[in-house]
Parts: structure tokens; C-alpha cells; sequence
């Protein structure tokens, strides 16, 4: 199968491309490598796909890859996808996230594609109290700028299989966590900063609560809707692990061996959602996929994987600096 996966240089985006090289599946990748994208992520199999930097927003270049690529099924994880950041500045988000969907469809739609992918985010349904878990037919009710510019990429999505007829599939997965996670993210911040006994920035009082997906298992998810999914359709992709964000920095430590007093709370984020949870009966259902690693065999890969490759992470770490000391404010 001929595929055009954009933002496939990015933290998901490249496990879903190792996935789809070794199922011996045509690949072409584009990716913009912002400062989230790295073509080390995809070392293994870089003399298997071919690969365009380009920003998605650009129409003319995106029809030219198309053009060359013709690809039957297009997968889209490009996006700008951090929300502190979109608290910061959301115009990337609504540049990259909403306008640069936009362009993907129209071009796919006049392409004739046989499959459109989005890849959304539980962020889209907002904020979840102590019980329940949000199903597919859940209200849209996004809460940050990033969730938000998601949301539109998803209506968009929805506008463009309902008025063109565009087979598009939405997968709303929980949250991610993984090798190759950009030390942005919650899991490798705390990694990174425990491995050389800094504080941990813990945001307000840590009972925030998430849903765990290691990122292999999301990007099986994806791959089944790919071969089992139908058109028009929306697939919750989660693990049923919820952990409060405080559970997880103590699990990380546990595992490296360091003390609790590492952590500090900080000055929680603006508008910060106190939990999600997906109900993904569905996609059990429809297209026979559930998550297969626990929280406990994830947390353990993953954190060995960023001992193993530090070097790696730390070359992230000096343009990091900066951004941690805006975004993590002590209480």
C-alpha cells in the first residue's frame, strides 16, 4: 500500500513509519522538522521511504508530493502538539493544526485518496470529572489552544467525508508516553531532570489524571483502522492505565532509584483539564485492537530506553532550558 505519513519525523509519527516499513508497505514522509522533528527517529529504516521536508500548510509543494507519491492512504500526525506552548503562542497551532489540515484534505480530495487518517487526541473532549470515560459520541469540548485547533482539524475531517465524500477515519488516542518522546513532554522531563537529581516541576498538587498508551500500542491502533476501519468513523485508542501525574513522577523515580524529595509543585497550567478517560469498546469491536503493554512494562522500557540514548535526549536539553523556566513557576 502506497502511504503518505505526515509528520513522521515526530515522536508517534515515527513509530507508526517503523510499523509500516517492516508490514512492507510503501512509505513516503513529510515532515517540516520543527524543533520536535528528527530524522534520527527514523535511522532504521531511512533507506526504505522517501522523504520530503515541507510544511503541510503549503498547497503547492503538498501537490507536488502527491504528484509524485500518489498514495492511496494518507496518515496525518502533523501538528504542533504541546499545550504549554499553545499557551505561549497558539498561531503555530492554528497555522500548522487547522490550516495545514485543511490543505491535506483538499489535496487528497482532489487526489482521489482511497483513506484519509486524523490523528486527534482525547484533549478534544475537555475536561473529565472523578468517574465515567469519554465515548466517541462525547461532546467536543477542548479547553486549550492546542485542544482547540485539534477540535477544528477534526470537524474539518467530518465536513470533508459528509460534503465531498473523502474516506476519512479520526483516531482520538490518550495520552502517549515512549522512546524517542520529545523532553518536553511530562515522562522525559521527569527522566531527564531525576537522572541529574534536579527538581521535578510537578504542576498545582499532582492529582491531575491521565491515560497511559505506550506508543507502540497506539501506533498498532492506528494501523488496524487502517486495515479494519470504516469511513466516517471515530476510534477511541486508549489503555484503561489512569494515573495521577504524581504517581507517575514517583513511579519514575522508584525505578531510578531516587528520593521523592526531588519533587516540587509548581504554579498549575492555566485551564488545566483534571482528567481523561477513554471508553474504547469501539475500537475492541470494530477493529479487534486493545492496548497490550501495561503501565509498569512501558514506564520500565521507557525509561531504559532514555538511559541507553542520552545523549540523544540531552542534546534537546540547552534549547529547553529557556522554555522550563517560562512554563514551570514555582508555587
Amino acid at each position: 500500500m502506497r502511504m503518505l505519513i505526515t509528520g513522521g519525523a515526530g515522536f508517534i509519527g515515527s513509530e507508526f513509519v517503523r510499523q509500516a516499513v517492516r508490514k512492507g508497505h510503501q512509505v513516503a514522509v513529510v515532515d517540516k522538522l520543527t524543533y520536535a522533528g528528527d530524522l534520527e527517529r527514523l535511522s532504521e529504516v531511512r533507506k526504505d521511504i522517501t522523504f520530503y521536508k515541507a510544511d503541510i500548510s503549503n498547497q503547492e509543494f503538498i501537490e507536488h508530493i502527491f504528484e509524485k507519491e500518489n498514495p492511496e492512504v494518507v496518515v496525518h500526525f502533523a501538528a504542533e502538539s504541546h499545550v504549554d506552548r499553545s499557551l505561549l503562542d497558539p498561531y503555530p497551532f492554528i497555522s500548522s493544526n487547522v490550516l495545514g489540515t485543511q490543505v491535506l484534505l483538499e489535496v487528497s480530495k482532489a487526489k482521489g485518496v482511497e483513506l484519509f487518517v486524523n490523528m486527534s487526541t482525547d484533549e478534544v473532549y475537555g475536561d473529565l470529572g472523578k468517574e465515567g470515560s469519554f465515548t466517541e459520541e462525547s461532546p467536543l469540548k477542548p479547553n486549550s489552544p492546542y485542544s482547540t485547533t485539534k477540535a477544528s482539524a477534526d470537524m474539518l475531517g467530518r465536513a470533508y467525508y459528509r460534503s465531498f465524500g473523502l474516506p476519512v477515519v479520526t483516531i482520538r488516542a490518550s495520552n502517549n508516553y515512549g522512546p524517542w518522546q520529545y523532553p518536553e513532554k511530562f515522562v522525559p522531563v521527569i527522566i531527564l531532570k531525576a537522572l541529574h537529581d534536579e527538581k521535578i516541576p510537578v504542576y498545582g498538587d499532582g492529582t491531575n489524571v491521565r491515560e497511559w498508551l505506550y506508543v507502540t500500542d497506539c501506533a498498532e491502533g492506528i494501523m488496524a483502522a487502517i486495515d479494519r476501519g470504516k469511513a466516517g468513523e471515530i476510534y477511541n485508542i486508549g489503555s484503561k492505565e489512569e494515573k495521577q501525574n504524581i504517581e507517575v513522577a514517583k513511579a519514575i523515580l522508584k525505578l531510578l532509584g531516587k528520593g521523592e524529595e526531588l519533587i516540587e509543585f509548581v504554579k498549575d497550567r492555566p485551564g488545566h483539564d483534571f482528567r481523561y478517560s477513554l471508553d474504547t469498546t469501539k475500537a475492541k469491536r470494530d477493529l479487534g485492537w486493545e492496548a497490550k503493554t501495561s503501565f509498569d512494562e512501558g514506564l520500565k522500557k521507557t525509561v531504559e530506553w532514555y538511559i541507553e540514548h542520552l545523549k540523544w535526549a540531552q542534546d534537546k536539553v540547552a534549547y529547553l532550558n529557556d522554555y522550563w523556566k517560562r512554563v514551570y513557576v514555582r508555587q
